[in-house]
């Protein structure tokens, strides 16, 4: 089981495993940039993976997730006799215990230090919703995070309450005055998918309160679980 060649096509897995299991990865995506420094053969995007290159690295395990990677590619994969594990949180508990299935059944011996670490920083119950936000992810066209997602749960953990919170549309392409006339508490810009920066978002909210986050902090699950709490606490309930 320890022996396991496990290729990741989710960056925030890609880490996971990589701290977790030195030497199981053989390959991961163009985009899989943590740990710093990660050196295995890269076989592309996640929405599209060269599979052939996959299957080249004689994997016997890929990590995919149920939003980021395609099912045509996981059913390429399994009729190649590829064990496929597929990730799908949308909350910050689900991916606490998604990762620990996830590491027991590439052979980790135990729940790793940092796991445990993000257990106990997410274990205090939610404060009351103070605060309402919007959280773009793209622009041209504008996509926010919706209802039923993960980043959605991460808010609402830290009193903030997602003006878009409809389980039925995940991912909504409201305009931009729609957004605008919502008159939200925060702007939550994420530097990933799409990377905003103080000079390229903000300026679309004039009179609103913008702050820029690290995706990885909102939008991953993963070692950055452990400490994102305190870094995201800070920058929307700071003054």
């Amino acid at each position: 089981m320890a022996d396991r060649r496990v290729v990741s096509l989710v960056p925030s897995l890609t880490e996971a495993i990589a701290v977790t299991l030195p030497g199981a990865l053989v390959g991961a995506t163009d985009y899989c940039t943590h740990p710093p420094g990660l050196d295995v053969p890269r076989v592309g995007g996640s929405k599209y993976p060269r599979v052939d290159e996959v299957l080249a690295l004689r994997p016997d395990v890929v990590v995919m997730n149920m939003e980021e990677n395609r099912r045509v590619d996981a059913e390429e994969l399994e009729a190649a006799g590829v064990t496929v594990h597929v990730t799908y949180p949308r909350t910050v508990a689900t991916a606490l215990d998604e990762l620990g299935t996830m590491l027991r059944a590439l052979g980790a011996a135990g729940e790793p230090d940092w796991l445990r670490q993000a257990r106990a920083a997410w274990a205090a119950p939610a404060p009351a919703e103070t605060r309402t936000a919007i959280v773009p992810v793209w622009r041209r066209p504008w996509i926010v995070a919706g209802g039923d997602t993960f980043t959605s749960d991460v808010l609402r953990r830290l009193g903030v309450h997602n003006l878009f919170d409809d389980p039925d549309d995940r991912y909504p392409r409201p305009g931009l005055e729609e957004l605008r006339a919502l008159a939200p508490d925060l702007v939550v810009l994420p530097d990933e998918p799409y990377l905003f920066t103080a000079s390229d978002g903000p300026e679309a909210f004039a009179g609103l309160r913008c702050v820029l986050v690290s995706g990885r902090d909102l939008t991953w699950y993963g070692p950055s679980l452990a400490d994102a709490r305190t870094r995201l606490e800070r920058a929307l309930h700071g003054a």
